[in-house]
Formats: C-alpha cells, structure tokens, sequence
C-alpha cells in the first residue's frame, strides 16, 4: 500500500498530524510520501518528504492570489511537478489535509484526482473546504455557505484577500470538490461533521475520527512554573493559545483580570510583544515556549485551564491540559465541548463571562474533578496512536471497496 499526504506545512498542529498519521502507517509497512508548501519556515530533513514548488514561486503566486482573491488559482509549475510525482509514486489512496494559503493550483490537482479514480482522505481542520473563503463563520453568524458565498465580512481576514471574491471562488470550489468517485471525509469533531452535512461535500461518507497527542510527552510533570514567576499560594488561572484575539476569548481574560482577587493568578501562554502592550500588570506572559516539556509543566502547575474560544474546531489545548492532571472551562462553542465530560472539566454558554468566572471559581475552591479523572479521560480518549490506527482501518476497508 502506498498513501500521499498533502498538508500546507510540515510543522503546527495540522503538519504533526499528517507526520503522526504517516508514521503510524510507515510501522504498517505501508510506504508514505508526504508533502507540503514550499517555505523557510517548514521542518527539513523528513524521510520522503517533498516540497511543493519553490520558495520564490509560492511567494509570487500568495502575493497575486491574495491580491486578487483567487485563492488557490496558481502554482501551475509546483503543482505540474506535484502531479509528476503523484504519477511516479501511483498512490493507492491520497490523504489531503489543509489545501488553503495559496500553495498549490487546486484546479489541476483534482482535475487529476477525477481523472485517475484514486481514492481520497480529506481530513478537514476547519471549514474552508466549503465555503468562499473563510475557515470559521461562528463569529460572522453568517450560513451564506449553505447555498452560496457573497458580500463577505471576513475577506480581509486569513487566508486575507485585497477584494471579495468569495462568490466565485465558493462556485469554484464547489466544482473542484464535488464529483469525485471515492472521497471520504474525516472531521475531528461532531461539530465539523454536522456542518459538512450541510454543505456541497454531503454527499460524501463523513467519519468522526477525534484528533490525538502524545501521553508520553503531556502527562503530570514537575511544577516550576510557581517558583519561576514566585507564585505562592494562588490558583493558577492559565490559558493557552497561537494568535491571541478574539476568536481565542482574549477580551474574555482581560475582563477576568479585574474580576479576579489576588487569589487568582492568570498565565496566558503564547503571547507575543504586541499582546504584552495590552495585559494589565496582574497577568503573566509567556511567549511561546521552548518544547512541549516545558508547555507540560506550565499544564500541570495549573488549577484550571480556562479556554473562553469562540471559533474553534477539536482544541488541542483541551486535551493536552486534561493529559496533565488540570481542568477545563470552556465556552459551548464548535467541537471544544466534545473534548470534555462530566468528570474532567465544565462547559458554559459562550459569551457568558459570569457564568465562566463563576465556574473558573467552583474549579478552584470545590475542586469538582480529580487530576486521576482527567488522566483517566486522556488514556481513553486522547492518546494520538489509538486515533491514528483508525486512519490505517480506514485505508484497509477503503482498498477492499475499490
């Protein structure tokens, strides 16, 4: 058997998923190519790794596709040599994760997708795949998706265009990723699921398959987080996130910061100088951390993590938190209350800052959930090798069907 997967990048949550899944199979022993967008930022060295395109060519094309809103519509010459590959190597299955930010010519690559019958995992991390553009709409409240994209209050917003063509492009989209023979669609969450059902992808088998991380590496570890900052005899109020706005619930922490007493002690992990302009002095910033031993430990020393996101798909936040022994708080808002049960964590209408700081509280003084309950949820539910193997399932029971 031999499977491609084709992500954005090698690196972040999305490209450690692909890697993940591909490693899983490599001990299968089934042969996997992987690739992503060419960059400086992407990881070197993988083992059958490939880059598509060039470094100058992604950066030519992401500059006219998003100045033009034509997101996708390029990198005829990287995706030409994509498909030379795809050709040489006669995959039996092609695993797509992420496809959007301009680094590869959609059109040709489905075009030889549809004309070569090979059968597709979609794994979606978000909602791009059906809409014009935008990757969540919870926020905007907006279900143009479900009939067609128009007058967009996101085009500005990532994958950022300079005009609104989202009309177009979810009419394109539509006709690239509809009509093909064999494409099942994996969501991490219930949530994604049930969004997909009603989009142009609903008539495609839909599996739930949850995201996982590594229990060796997110587990209780050592406090050093209350001696580095000499935090004595607080409740550590943490949140953690990459690119602190609103989506994240970031005005949600900085009104926690005024309503909390000196009891409480929130930590906000990565942030970054332009967010430290905005904290008020009662809130510790932490940058990104240096690995993720050191993010577990920040976990572990924790009493409650508070994840007040509004947008948001499968958060690994969640997960890695409850790996290390700690709580969550969450808004009811996308697949974040899924992570969670009765007995490692509590959930709260979105946009209800009493009722979160209510239970942020209850977290603290009444310490309702116990750390061997959240490990014990972790095991069952967390761990990135079990979810993996149902990939390597899914592949088995795809192939039989051909």
């Amino acid at each position: 058997m031999k499977i491609v997967y084709i992500n954005s990048v090698n690196y972040g949550s999305t490209g450690k998923i692909m890697l993940g899944i591909s490693e899983v199979a490599s001990r299968h022993k089934i042969s996997v190519f992987t690739f992503s967008q060419a960059s400086r930022t992407q990881r070197r060295g993988i083992k059958n790794h490939f880059f598509i395109g060039t470094i100058i060519e992604r950066y030519l094309c992401h500059k006219i596709n998003s100045t033009t809103g034509f997101n996708g519509t390029l990198n005829i010459i990287g995706t030409f040599l994509l498909i030379s590959k795809l050709k040489r190597i006669n995959p039996d299955i092609i695993h797509i994760h992420n496809l959007h930010n301009n680094f590869v010519n959609i059109s040709i690559l489905f075009n030889y997708i549809k004309k070569n019958n090979i059968p597709i995992v979609w794994t979606l991390h978000d909602c791009w795949s059906f809409t014009g553009q935008c990757p969540y709409f919870t926020l905007a409240k907006c279900d143009k998706w479900k009939t067609v994209c128009y007058d967009c209050s996101q085009y500005r917003e990532y994958p950022a265009a300079s005009v609104d063509r989202t009309k177009i492009m979810w009419q394109m989209k539509r006709k690239w990723f509809t009509g093909i023979k064999n494409m099942t669609i994996i969501t991490p969450s219930q949530w994604l699921a049930d969004l997909v059902m009603q989009s142009y992808l609903k008539d495609y088998p839909v599996k739930v398959i949850n995201n996982g991380i590594d229990l060796n590496l997110f587990k209780p570890t050592e406090d050093k987080l209350r001696d580095k900052y000499h935090i004595t005899a607080k409740y550590i109020v943490l949140g953690a996130a990459s690119g602190w706005g609103i989506r994240k619930g970031f005005d949600v922490f900085l009104k926690l910061a005024q309503r909390l007493d000196k009891n409480y002690q929130i930590v906000l992990v990565g942030t970054d100088d332009n967010t430290d302009k905005k904290l008020p002095a009662n809130i510790i910033s932490i940058h990104k951390t240096q690995n993720q031993q050191e993010l577990a430990e920040i976990y572990s020393a924790a009493n409650v993590f508070a994840n007040p996101t509004r947008e948001e798909n499968y958060p690994t936040v969640n997960m890695e938190s409850i790996a290390c022994g700690t709580p969550v708080v969450t808004f009811r808002t996308g697949g974040s209350p899924e992570i969670l049960d009765e007995t490692c964590g509590s959930i709260v209408p979105c946009d209800d800052i009493d009722a979160f700081e209510k239970e942020i509280r209850r977290v603290c003084n009444e310490k309702p959930f116990s750390k061997e309950a959240c490990l014990n949820q972790a095991k069952a539910q967390f761990d990135m090798n079990d979810r993996f193997e149902e990939y390597i399932e899914l592949y088995k029971l795809i192939l039989k069907q051909v």
